[in-house]
């Protein structure tokens, strides 16, 4: 199973971005067909990408995430996937300036600060217990609101699903990761590990619907990430001249979606939520 999993520092996993937008742009006319999904025109190398992850994932991801969540006490996990959601957060207030959302700022501006500073460094998701909303952002959508096409859909070595547009967001998020910014590399190392061990341990139980709904894993995988992608970002098609991407005003109800992790370690969850049924 694909997963979007960070294991690089931000450095290397920006420079990997970019390097492969570029190169996506370059393989995109020789890897059209005439029977070339218009969402995925890069169909064949996707597919040596995701079975390429799928064995990183099998032999050393997913070993280790299943010996993290079955060594760890769930209480002691949210707590750790707390402390990466208001991590994020930081991010997501950078963007959210970004896109001039000036309500979406502020709570996540007090997000950050009641989490850091009353929920002892985020391990304590004080402010969803204070129905301050989350308003998750990244700088690829930073790029859509800003009226940027996402561009095909590609695979990315480790990173899994993404567009065009988004590994080139990378870049821009990478900045802002305070991660990235610890200065002593052996704890730097642990804590990008641990991120990463951390979000897949959080996908364990997302993967049977995988292995149980799907024939072609890839295309299975494909189209979740782009009705969830669709819904993420509002009002753009995949490619800015074919009109392949469903429409934005698509009813919620027709769209399957995955959730984004398991609730146990979602952080503030608290409530055991199911994938959306795909509409018939």
């Amino acid at each position: 199973m694909t997963t979007s999993i960070i294991m690089k520092a931000p450095v290397y996993r920006a420079s990997t971005a970019l390097a492969l937008t570029f190169t996506f742009a370059l393989l995109q006319g020789c890897a059209t067909g005439p029977d070339a999904n218009p969402a995925d025109p890069l169909e064949p190398f996707n597919r040596t990408v995701f079975k390429l992850n799928e064995g990183l994932d099998r032999v050393l991801v997913k070993p280790a995430a299943t010996l993290y969540r079955d060594a760890t006490p769930a209480p002691l996990r949210r707590g750790v996937s707390n402390f990466f959601g208001n991590i994020a957060d930081v991010r997501s207030l950078v963007n959210n300036v970004l896109q001039f959302k000036p309500k979406e700022a502020a709570d996540t501006l007090f997000r950050v600060t009641t989490n850091t500073f009353w929920g002892l460094g985020g391990l304590f998701d004080v402010a969803s217990d204070l129905e301050i909303p989350r308003h998750s952002q990244d700088f690829g959508r930073t790029l859509g609101h800003w009226g940027i096409a996402a561009g095909p859909y590609v695979v990315l070595p480790v990173l899994g699903p993404s567009t065009v547009r988004d590994s080139a967001g990378l870049l821009v998020d990478s900045k802002v990761d305070l991660l990235g910014r610890v200065e002593n590399i052996p704890a730097r190392n642990v804590l990008l590990s641990g991120r990463a061990v951390n979000l897949r341990a959080n996908l364990l139980g997302v993967e049977d619907v995988l292995e149980q709904a799907a024939l072609d894993k890839y295309s299975f995988s494909r189209e979740i990430y782009l009705r969830r992608h669709l819904r993420r970002n509002s009002g753009f098609n995949f490619s800015s001249d074919n009109g392949a991407s469903p429409s934005a005003d698509t009813a919620p109800e027709e769209r399957f979606d995955l959730p984004e992790v398991v609730p146990e370690a979602a952080p503030g969850a608290g409530a055991t939520a199911e994938p959306a049924a795909p509409a018939k």
